[in-house]
């Protein structure tokens, strides 16, 4: 279950951030997360739920903001909406691309803490 591994990372860099500031409390962690990028949403949820236990973080509100994917056609030089696998027929002419321009991402968005 790599979503463990990535709600304790997500969790490291909010309790770094926490540190600087002298949080005495964290409300609310926003992850940007690709639909292309392998992560199952409600077993994150659920790791970073165990993973914040008994931290700064317990009982903070993780919102996940799902980045849809997007494909790019070199012949049309124009992006389009991509889903499934990673090799993508432009919509419009039908060009097969594997140049994914946004859907792969994994990022910590905002933290919200009390200090």
């Amino acid at each position: 279950m790599h979503e463990l591994s990535i709600a304790s990372s997500a969790l490291e860099l909010v309790f770094e951030h926490a540190r600087r500031e002298n949080a005495t409390r964290v409300q609310r962690v926003i992850l940007c997360v690709g639909e292309l990028s392998g992560v199952d949403l409600d077993a994150l949820r659920f790791a970073f739920t165990a993973a914040s236990t008994d931290t700064l973080a317990e009982n903070a509100a993780l919102e996940i903001e799902v980045v849809p994917a997007l494909a790019h056609c070199a012949a049309c030089d124009e992006d389009f909406a991509a889903a499934g696998s990673f090799i993508f027929a432009c919509p419009t002419c039908g060009e097969l691309s594997s140049d994914v321009h946004q859907g792969l991402e994994l990022d910590l968005a905002r933290i919200e803490m009390t200090t």
